[in-house]
């Protein structure tokens, strides 16, 4: 038996579902591939933007790719070798990138239908706080990528502490912080808890936040044995 059959994080992975129907064009395939799109479409469109393209062209060009790839047959292409989901992504936008596909050849804008809905506005909320000098187009996207990744942790854990939302809002800036500004003690006060139970609780979020981190993760990679080597990625691009 596989670990990958026996571990209960990868037995509804998306990524590894895709790579498993191959060139048939399974349903359940596409389905899963569509939510990983969804749910990444961002590092993307910043990727696209920080090569020089303006916001409307980014839009069209992210949009443009993700009806290619979820079109009919697209899995075709998707193989084993193709590893994480984070480097097919990329490597495949470089490709579309690269092609001689040009403006003249774009859908008009507003035209056809739309695979996945684009947010313009939040698209260039989110990139005008992005670092102008520090990181290149590649270095970007992986921080969002990384980015992406814990912030659907976050929501996770936050799921999770539906019967304690006040306790989760006051202890969330510790999770990856410092408290803004606030120290353990404060929050205890304000919560009127023990300074004990305070520090005792963040430290099961954190437990809690690393374990649905890894089970994000766990998502776009095609075998159990990738986590860990992606976890450290992920970890290393939240630094840069």
């Amino acid at each position: 038996m596989s670990p990958e059959s026996c571990n209960p994080i990868f037995a509804t992975t998306h990524w590894s579902l895709v790579l498993r129907a191959g060139d048939e064009a399974d349903s359940q395939a596409m389905s899963a591939l569509e939510q990983l799109c969804r749910a990444y479409w961002y590092p993307l469109y910043a990727y696209i933007r920080r090569q020089g393209r303006g916001p409307e062209e980014a839009q069209d060009l992210t949009q443009e790719f993700f009806a290619r790839l979820l079109s009919r047959g697209s899995l075709s292409d998707v193989s084993r070798e193709k590893g994480r989901f984070r480097s097919f992504l990329l490597a495949s936008m470089n490709h579309f990138l690269a092609d001689d596909w040009d403006h003249a050849h774009r859908q008009k804008r507003g035209g056809g239908a739309t695979i996945i809905p684009l947010d313009a506005m939040e698209a260039e909320e989110r990139y005008r706080f992005e670092p102008v000098d520090r990181l290149d187009a590649a270095r970007l996207f992986d921080r969002r990528w990384a980015m992406t990744v814990l912030e659907q942790a976050i929501a996770r854990l936050e799921a999770e502490f539906n019967e304690r939302p006040k306790v989760f809002a006051a202890l969330q800036s510790f999770l990856v912080g410092d408290g803004d500004g606030r120290t353990q003690a404060d929050v205890a006060r304000e919560l009127g808890l023990s300074d004990e139970a305070v520090r005792a609780t963040i430290s099961r979020m954190r437990k809690r936040c690393r374990e649905l981190v890894r089970e994000q993760i766990a998502q776009t990679v095609a075998s159990i044995s990738e986590v860990e080597d992606e976890y450290r990625a992920l970890l290393s691009a939240l630094r840069s």
